[in-house]
């Protein structure tokens, strides 16, 4: 990978606690994400709304924060990942603030837009971060850790998000979470540095003209192999846990409160032990990492095909089987941002890791809306009653995005081999 720069050779104690603050960060943002995987039945009754519409709010926030990936990525590599975590954590924590505080439909889509476009500042900021900090052998690894460790941003709202949700009302939770959101961001701001001075062992790099660094990540093929490596591994897992999991627990299985939370964390505790292990596979893979993302593209669509195939409502047993198995095979996805790194320019980095970030969201986005349509096409009783049937149907959309996206995955990866192929 191109990039100017002396790198860092061991990890300091004082890069951890920076890390650590900005994964605080991280965590925040996926919490505020996660946050309507727990209250998307809720949400039909506060506004008496139906499955298309609650939808609305999951791939509103979903929609602008993969399209605002390029631009807060050229913004962090222009502005320094410090400064974009913390105005993003501030502008998450307005948005949580206005959900909490509106019964508008409309407002509280506009709330949306801000929680996914501060949001959108958090993961690539971290990642921006970790050349600087940790020697870049490490930085899978601390890549992977980084995503699992975000995920305990679904424990906080599966357990006591959720708990306040059900107990002191959608008020009381959404706004809460916004103050522990200005709370952390002015943590941030404390504790977050860019590189590690004094003792700076890392040269700024030369900012590169900014219709220059669009077109060196929108044009590079392994920006798109990402992307779509990312398209295919994770959009499932965040359709399953930003909004359709709970309902279809709930409602098309009938399963308990306690039993979906159980079910929420178990995903979460498998993703975060799995993640570093992908890590470890990444750096050790190389090439053949393109193999394994096929293969979990594979095992993710496979797994559900054969979930929701079954004329009556499976049971917790083969639930638990598909979301542990979508938890340990879904970090396949992170791969992407390996692939990025090893072939874009350092300086336009996180421009080129927001593109490949942009993929598992742009087909959750797409999946989400799809199973919101056709759940209510599929339904014939009342909202929010959906049940076994409408779900199977529901799953279409799914198939139709994963077949797109394994598409677009062999696509760039045959134009990436193209572009190296002179240096074999």
């Amino acid at each position: 990978m191109a990039g100017s720069g002396d790198e860092t050779t061991r990890v300091t104690r004082r890069a951890l606690v920076v890390w650590l603050a900005a994964v605080a960060v991280y965590i925040t943002a996926t919490t505020g994400r996660t946050s309507f995987g727990v209250a998307g039945v809720a949400a039909l009754e506060h506004f008496q709304i139906d499955a298309s519409r609650v939808a609305v709010f999951t791939a509103v926030q979903i929609g602008v924060y993969s399209l605002a990936q390029i631009p807060m990525g050229l913004a962090v590599d222009r502005f320094g990942p410090r400064r974009m975590l913390v105005v993003g954590a501030l502008i998450m924590a307005v948005g949580q603030i206005i959900l909490g505080s509106t019964g508008s439909f409309t407002v509280a889509v506009s709330a949306r837009v801000l929680i996914g476009a501060g949001d959108a500042t958090a993961f690539l900021s971290v990642l921006r971060m970790l050349p600087n900090w940790f020697p870049l052998r490490r930085a899978p690894l601390m890549m992977q850790l980084t995503s699992a460790l975000g995920q305990l941003g679904q424990v906080l709202s599966a357990v006591p998000f959720a708990a306040i949700l059900y107990s002191r009302g959608w008020s009381t939770a959404f706004v809460s979470l916004g103050a522990s959101g200005l709370i952390v961001a002015v943590a941030a701001s404390l504790v977050i540095r860019d590189i590690p001075e004094p003792t700076r062992t890392v040269q700024a790099d030369t900012p590169v003209h900014l219709a220059a660094a669009l077109r060196s990540v929108v044009t590079h093929p392994a920006c798109w192999q990402g992307f779509f490596t990312h398209f295919t591994c994770v959009f499932p897992q965040i359709v399953f846990t930003l909004i359709w999991g709970v309902p279809l627990m709930s409602l098309g299985l009938g399963l308990s409160q306690s039993q979906v939370s159980t079910a929420l964390v178990a995903n979460m505790v498998v993703i975060m032990l799995a993640s570093p292990l992908a890590g470890l596979v990444s750096g050790r893979a190389g090439r053949s990492r393109d193999y394994l993302v096929l293969t979990s593209a594979v095992i993710l669509s496979g797994i559900w095909v054969w979930f929701l195939s079954h004329s009556e409502p499976r049971g917790y047993i083969a639930l638990m089987a598909v979301n542990l198995t979508m938890a340990l095979v879904s970090p396949a996805g992170n791969f992407a941002f390996d692939t990025v790194r090893e072939h874009v320019d350092r300086r336009v980095l996180a421009a080129g890791t927001g593109l490949a970030n942009m993929g598992g969201f742009t087909g959750g986005m797409i999946a989400t809306q799809g199973i919101g349509v056709l759940l209510d096409i599929a339904h014939t009783g009342g909202v929010p009653d959906y049940v076994w049937s409408d779900f199977q149907v529901a799953g279409w959309a799914a198939l139709i995005v994963w077949t797109a996206g394994i598409g677009g995955f062999l696509m760039s990866r045959r134009k990436l081999q193209k572009r190296r192929a002179p240096g074999r």
